[in-house]
């Protein structure tokens, strides 16, 4: 707690610094929306950019996708996916959240670099892109936003005494009152009307949202088939997974139905060695269960399987958001309020 008190502190001079002038905001020439959270990871931010940009392109948007490219290697310091059918860029190499929003949206751009106001720059110029999707934006002060729109997940409880390093929040809970929007996930596993009570405190004027997490298939990674779950709902399995709130990915399975015989939980990020997925089969089959699960964004993180009789399969998830329409009029509503004021 007293390091969270010296973190708290922190925090607050370094947004008291970009607020003043002391360090400096830059603004790209096109529109920019943010999807960030106060917490490190596990609200189900991935697939919620994934439905942002697939919600633009209807809307005749062109959407190109700024992000860190948390957990890759060092290497080069700015890497362009460009759009394409097919691509699959090495997740070591941009990070596996992007390779995983590489797979899902092969037309829109993705630029990978630590300095997000360079990547934007790049996105303009070579990818004509007209409006950028900043990933995990909401502490990134040094690049301007349009649209703030900030996650929470249902599932979790929200408290300042949270803060870092004894919770997980990277800012006490008064930092809502920056955001436009703010979307609820995964009220599929929980009621999350505390959250939003929360929301409402510190922000009236936030626009409030919920979605949920569905599953929209099972991934093969042996053959790269997707599968038909509900024929693997009957057998036990051994779920893994090395993400941000293991607890939300174990309680949809069983969610959706499935018998989670045994259960594995690694660092988020985590990299698989193939010693682990023979101590994973090992562990499954103690426990009775035939087939290993585990997450899309783990599926990048594991080594070459080569030919195994055990099953592996990954979850296909995708957001669906409530009142779609009503979050799609409020989000397009403050666009065309930033190109009036532009």
């Amino acid at each position: 707690m007293p390091l969270a008190a010296g973190y708290r502190m922190g925090t607050a001079l370094r947004i008291a610094a970009y607020r003043r002038g002391w360090l400096a905001t830059r603004r790209l020439k096109r529109p920019v929306v943010s999807v960030g959270n106060l917490s490190v990871g596990g609200t189900g931010k991935t697939p919620f950019v994934a439905f942002l940009a697939e919600l633009l392109m209807k809307r005749g948007w062109k959407p190109g996708i700024l992000t860190r490219g948390y957990g890759r290697r060092k290497g080069q310091e700015l890497i362009e996916v460009e759009p394409g059918a097919n691509r699959e860029p090495d997740p070591r190499e941009v990070g596996d959240e992007p390779a995983l929003l590489a797979r899902k949206l092969p037309e829109v751009p993705i630029v990978v670099c630590a300095d997000r106001y360079r990547a934007g720059l790049l996105a303009e110029e070579r990818f004509k892109v007209d409006i950028h999707i900043l990933d995990d934006g909401f502490q990134h002060f040094e690049l301007a936003r349009d649209v703030d729109i900030v996650l929470l997940d249902s599932t979790q409880a929200h408290s300042d005494r949270e803060l870092l390093p004894s919770g997980k929040l990277r800012e006490p809970l008064k930092a809502l009152q920056r955001a436009h929007l703010v979307m609820l996930t995964r009220t599929e596993l929980a009621d999350p009307k505390p959250t939003e009570e929360r929301v409402r405190q510190v922000n009236p004027k936030a626009k409030i949202f919920r979605c949920k997490s569905e599953l929209k298939g099972l991934m093969n990674l042996s053959s790269g088939a997707v599968e038909n779950f509900g024929a693997n709902r009957n057998e036990p399995i051994h779920a893994f997974c090395g993400i941000g709130n293991p607890s939300a990915f174990f309680d949809g399975l069983e969610k959706w139905g499935f018998g989670v015989a045994s259960r594995t939980v690694f660092p988020d990020h985590h990299v698989y060695r193939a010693q682990e997925i023979i101590h994973l089969i090992t562990l499954a089959r103690k426990s009775g269960a035939g087939t290993l699960i585990t997450t899309e964004k783990d599926a990048f993180n594991l080594p070459s399987l080569g030919k195994t009789d055990f099953r592996i399969l990954a979850c296909v998830v995708q957001t669906e958001v409530c009142e779609e329409a009503v979050f799609e009029e409020a989000l397009l509503e403050r666009l065309q309020t930033v190109r009036i004021n532009a």
